[in-house]
């Protein structure tokens, strides 16, 4: 089975769905990831934006990923960028995918950048489309400091209806977690290992595991 995940930010799907991406690949899926955008220098000092890319190439070997695909979209600058254009630049990849199971940042979270790509992927994965692509399954992740800070929103809560067991791989999820030198963060930051540890713990208690990961279930096809 090819899976995709899709990233506002490189570190969104470690946060997020790290440990799942583990669990396919030990089971032998084929794993892609799509980052929408791109350090830019102006936001980002030259060696930040160097050092940036050098974390996507480091973690997309750790999780031995077949293919990555970076867009040049201004990280932090979407509500600049045309919704055709960024709904023409996620649904190029999906089609040349083809993954049976996406997973995408929550359409609720606090940063904009999420909500602008959260959006152009169900615009992208409308039921009638996704067929046509390949896709069968779409769910949403959580992202430390962005799904859990967002303000209180009754038609938008992250509400989680499936929990994935990634007690084998939180170990492996935290080693990646630090391989992201220019975006983790000391205890007691959402962005620090032990935030992963004690929402993976969180989770887990949940299904009466040692550590999950969740998510809300969008769309999925039956046929």
């Amino acid at each position: 089975m090819r899976v995709l995940a899709i990233s506002v930010h490189p570190d969104d799907e470690t946060l997020g769905c790290g440990g799942t991406m583990l669990r396919h690949r030990a089971a032998g899926d084929q794993l892609f990831w799509l980052i929408v955008t791109r350090a830019h220098q102006g936001q980002w000092p030259p060696d930040i934006v160097k050092e940036k890319a050098a974390e996507v190439e480091r973690v997309a070997s750790a999780y031995g990923v077949e293919r990555y695909v970076q867009l040049d979209f201004p990280a932090l600058q979407l509500h600049s960028v045309s919704e055709v254009e960024l709904i023409e630049g996620v649904r190029k990849v999906i089609a040349e995918v083809r993954p049976g199971v996406v997973y995408v940042v929550h359409g609720g979270d606090v940063h904009t950048d999420h909500q602008a790509v959260f959006r152009a992927i169900m615009t992208v994965l409308k039921p009638f489309y996704m067929s046509e692509l390949g896709v069968t399954r779409v769910l949403c992740y959580e992202t430390l400091s962005s799904t859990d800070a967002a303000p209180p929103q009754f038609n938008r809560p992250f509400v989680p209806n499936v929990f994935s067991d990634i007690s084998p791989h939180m170990d492996r999820k935290v080693e990646i977690l630090a391989l992201y030198r220019s975006e983790i963060q000391r205890d007691p930051g959402p962005r620090s290992a032990s935030a992963i540890r004690a929402l993976g713990r969180y989770r887990g208690a949940t299904i009466g595991v040692e550590y999950a990961e969740a998510f809300m279930l969008v769309r999925e096809l039956m046929t």
